[in-house]
């Protein structure tokens, strides 16, 4: 893609998170469109693209129609994770740009399988983190990169909600890959990961649902360097999502919502603590991720760096650890 036109999005699938994304388009108009839907279900198409203002003939009752659409850049994947390996090699497979949402994938024999399809074929490929692409995470890494806090030798972070036991809704139901772990503790993973790079040693425990997935997992990440991380998530019970980075000279605590802060509180031996605060964001948030798909595309990237592909194969072969910890398998596995 060359030039400063906008890039044409095209949304697969038409859940909950896939209107707030397309909402968050619109507010960048001069660097995203959305121009296509696809779904599996004809008349859910149809509503979601009344609904963005969708044309007709890009509204797409099957996946395989959105991925051939000539007038689609990119392919948003919005589905349950377990179908974000089918979902996003098919896109790939007709050449299309993939942002997929995060877990990535519901392991690293799918997400290396993902990886090496987009880059046999030269194709940008993207996990939708927007934690790593979020204003108040870049300005933390800066602070860092500048030795605000001396060395970092642990991080904590948790992200945790109430939700009350179902075993038809998805993050309960190991169908559809289910599990605290894969919904929220991908977050906390990836946070520390970014920081401290890929762990020596992964050890967990975890509280099982009736269905076999993890409804409450706690984690440690060993560095033999010395740093650790110490991380949390749950489905039992509604936190404040803190996150903390511990340094020799000081330490930077996100005193709610990490995962997309709108700043942290820094502390440094011998100051006062500062507030950082960085300008709100429009919308929902998504429009960092798909900013950075913009940039990415029109400098002919394949992977941002930002969000690399080989830091989500990492964090997907330590999701794989932990449960192979705490003893949860899906369907097929």
């Amino acid at each position: 893609m060359t030039g400063t036109r906008p890039v044409r999005w095209g949304v697969l699938a038409t859940g909950g998170i896939a209107h707030t994304f397309a909402e968050d388009l619109r507010l960048i108009p001069e660097d995203a469109e959305l121009v296509a839907v696809g779904s599996r279900s004809a008349e859910s198409a149809r509503r979601f693209a009344d609904r963005h203002g969708i044309a007709p003939a890009h509204t797409h009752g099957s996946w395989q129609d959105l991925a051939t659409d000539p007038d689609v850049d990119v392919v948003y994947v919005a589905t349950p994770h377990s179908a974000h390996h089918t979902a996003s090699a098919l896109c790939l497979e007709a050449g299309k740009a993939v942002l997929c949402e995060k877990p990535f994938t519901l392991n690293l024999g799918q997400a290396q399988d993902l990886v090496d399809m987009a880059r046999k074929r030269g194709l940008f490929l993207m996990e939708a983190m927007w934690t790593y692409v979020n204003p108040a995470v870049l300005r933390m890494r800066e602070l860092i990169a500048d030795g605000a806090i001396g060395e970092v030798r642990s991080v904590h972070a948790d992200f945790s909600i109430s939700l009350p036991y179902d075993a038809d809704h998805r993050l309960h139901d190991p169908q559809q890959g289910g599990g605290a772990l894969l919904d929220l503790g991908v977050y906390p993973v990836s946070f520390a990961q970014m920081l401290l790079g890929v762990p020596d040693c992964v050890s967990a425990w975890a509280h099982l649902n009736p269905q076999g997935v993890d409804d409450n997992t706690g984690i440690v990440l060993g560095y033999e360097s010395g740093p650790a991380a110490v991380l949390s998530c749950s489905l039992g019970t509604k936190t404040a999502q803190r996150a903390s980075v511990n340094g020799t000279s000081g330490r930077i605590e996100f005193v709610s919502d990490f995962f997309h802060a709108g700043g942290f509180v820094l502390h440094r031996q011998g100051h006062e603590p500062e507030q950082v605060r960085l300008p709100d964001s429009p919308g929902n948030g998504y429009t960092h991720e798909a900013l950075e798909v913009a940039r990415c595309l029109r400098a002919g990237l394949t992977e941002s760096p930002y969000v690399p592909l080989d830091g989500t194969l990492a964090v997907m072969a330590t999701l794989d650890a932990i449960r192979e910890n705490i003893g949860v398998r899906y369907p097929g596995e």
